[in-house]
């Protein structure tokens, strides 16, 4: 399997058509010196686009020849919302967003006392063929460009601005503004590594959203490439791998990318990465049941986390259209974190999001696909294989 998904073009726009999301500093002054205006002007379009306004008519600090010029070369990039899924008493707000060529995504937005969390999508579906995953379900279909990653964001933090979502409905002391972005949403973030670095430029650029390094997160099933390609941009970010199994066997079959990184070769560029960044690193663990969530592999996985002085964030896994596993058991559960934490390891049993709002990444997504006829390619038989390795060595979680 490819670990580089980077040559899977995005859908063509008409010929000198803009979105002006996708365009860094140099890039928007580039576009002014073209158009024959000072540079100011770029920092004056982009404080507008931070704000979430991209149509030149409502940048009314512009010269109205200049509007009308850019409004010309700007292209309709803007999504449409087509479901917005609301759980936990509002603090879970599920967004599937349709992009001008007809593709949809999915973003989450939850809200906690102090912090407001975008989770992102960088691709339109995911070629990682994971098979416990509803966006690897439904394969991979197309990366999404630099700037319909940020409008993601954007939109997020516009309608938390404006009061969109009602504020009664929030924690007395959640923000009006966007705190916390992680990269964690339909497709792998470092197989499209462009729009990736891009973003995580954007959001943290001083003069313009001004979100801390620390408060972004960028997962990866494992492309050992792209996270020496993270580290190379300088900034402190977290890294969130998401691990799944502890043993090359199980982890071949539930994370197929591991065939090309195996897990001792994902260490090495861990260790890399949090030397370079002097980040701690999180590992991430969906615990299904009967399948990872015995003794042995939570031994196993406590035995990584130590050596790379990271922390486990353990997720009972959603309930998944088309997939015939299971979340673990209440019992099970308990007794896979105890015994991490029991060998030294520090874990955290993390809060399964907006259950009732078909939270689980690609759910949404799979949902209206299922209603709909569409068939889940990656998880027909993809079980079977997974129940030839088992039951594991080790004593039973449960």
């Amino acid at each position: 399997m490819k670990s580089d998904l980077t040559s899977a073009a995005p859908p063509p726009r008409e010929r000198g058509a803009i979105d002006p999301y996708a365009l860094d500093r140099d890039g928007l002054t580039a576009l002014f010196a073209e158009l024959g205006a000072p540079a100011y002007r770029a920092r004056q379009l982009h404080a507008w686009l931070v704000r979430g306004v991209d149509d030149p008519r409502e940048m009314t600090d512009l010269p109205k020849d200049l509007r009308d010029q850019l409004a010309e070369r700007f292209a309709p990039a803007r999504p449409e919302l087509v479901a917005h899924r609301v759980a936990d008493d509002g603090h879970t707000h599920k967004l599937l967003l349709r992009y001008p060529d007809g593709e949809s995504i999915e973003t989450v937005l939850m809200l906690y006392p102090g912090r407001a969390t975008v989770c992102i999508s960088t691709q339109a579906g995911c070629a990682m063929g994971c098979p416990f995953c509803a966006t690897g379900q439904a394969g991979f279909r197309r990366q999404l460009t630099a700037g319909e990653v940020i409008r993601q964001v954007v939109l997020c933090d516009a309608a938390l601005r404006s009061g969109t979502i009602d504020r009664d409905a929030l924690p007395a002391d959640a923000p009006d503004h966007v705190t916390n972005v992680v990269f964690m949403g339909m497709g792998e973030p470092l197989a499209n590594l462009p729009a990736t670095l891009a973003t995580v430029r954007w959001l943290h650029d001083p003069d313009g959203f001004r979100l801390s390094a620390r408060g972004i997160t960028v997962s990866t099933v494992g492309l050992v490439p792209g996270i020496d390609k993270l580290a190379d941009v300088g900034l402190p970010v977290t890294l969130a791998v998401s691990l799944h199994a502890a043993t090359d066997e199980l982890r071949d079959e539930l994370v197929p990318i591991n065939r090309t990184h195996p897990l001792a070769e994902l260490e090495d560029a861990v260790r890399r990465y949090r030397d370079r960044t002097n980040r701690r690193v999180s590992i991430e663990w969906c615990l299904i049941g009967d399948v990872n969530d015995d003794a042995h592999q939570a031994d196993r996985v406590a035995a990584i986390a130590k050596r790379l002085r990271a922390h486990v964030n353990v997720i009972p896994m959603n309930p998944t259209p088309g997939v015939r596993w299971k979340e673990p058991s209440a019992r099970a559960t308990s007794a896979f974190v105890d015994r991490i934490e029991q060998r030294g390891a520090n874990v955290t049993l993390r809060d399964t999001r907006g259950r009732d709002a078909d939270a689980a990444c690609g759910q949404l997504l799979a949902s209206y696909d299922l209603g709909a006829g569409t068939m889940l390619p990656a998880a027909i038989g993809a079980a079977d294989r997974v129940d030839k390795l088992l039951p594991l060595t080790g004593e039973p979680g449960s």
